[in-house]
């Protein structure tokens, strides 16, 4: 009897609410919702000004990893096919999702600001393989929205300021002259 009370106060409860009005309110925002300018999503890596690749290979990203995510092989040194300098190359540059804690210590760390984090919202990944980034995956992100911060900017804003200058040493004043002993 206790059981089939109980149920009936369960169906009570549940029809008395079904016609009560909505209380909840809508968002404050109308439509697309303002992203913060720090908002980050993935990574990219970019190229230069002449269009070749920006990484030299020098692997600084992937020792400061907490997560240990990337794996950089480096390709020695080669001449540009567009500038005709030399300079280092990656033949390999691998990024794994799975585990990155977004911490921008690799953007923060790369000399020539060749790895970049997103502001565009990536698909969803449904498996394990589809959030391990290869170097094609990351040039082909280059296309989207970056982040406003380079690892240039980034380090630029962790620089303490420089103590003010010291004022210019003035001239030591010249010793005074004894006084001459007065007449009587």
């Amino acid at each position: 009897m206790m059981g089939l009370l109980a149920a009936f106060s369960a169906l009570w409860v549940s029809a008395k609410n079904l016609f009560r009005p909505m209380t909840t309110t809508p968002l404050p925002w109308k439509g697309h919702r303002e992203l913060p300018d720090r908002y980050r999503t993935s990574f990219a890596l970019v190229h230069d000004e002449h269009g070749d690749e920006a990484c030299i290979g020098c692997k600084m990203c992937e020792k400061i990893c907490p997560s240990f995510i990337i794996t950089v092989v480096p390709g020695g040194r080669a001449n540009s096919e567009k500038t005709g300098k030399a300079r280092g190359w990656c033949k390999d540059f691998t990024l794994d999702l799975n585990a990155c804690i977004h911490c921008e210590l690799c953007i923060q760390v790369c000399p020539v600001d060749a790895i970049v984090m997103l502001r565009e919202q990536d698909t969803p990944g449904y498996s394990r393989e589809e959030l391990f980034l290869s170097m094609e995956k990351l040039y082909a992100n280059e296309k989207k929205a970056q982040s406003w911060g380079t690892g240039a900017k980034l380090l630029a804003m962790q620089e303490p300021p420089k103590p003010p200058k010291p004022a210019a040493p003035t001239a030591p004043a010249a010793p005074a002259a004894p006084a001459a002993p007065e007449a009587k």
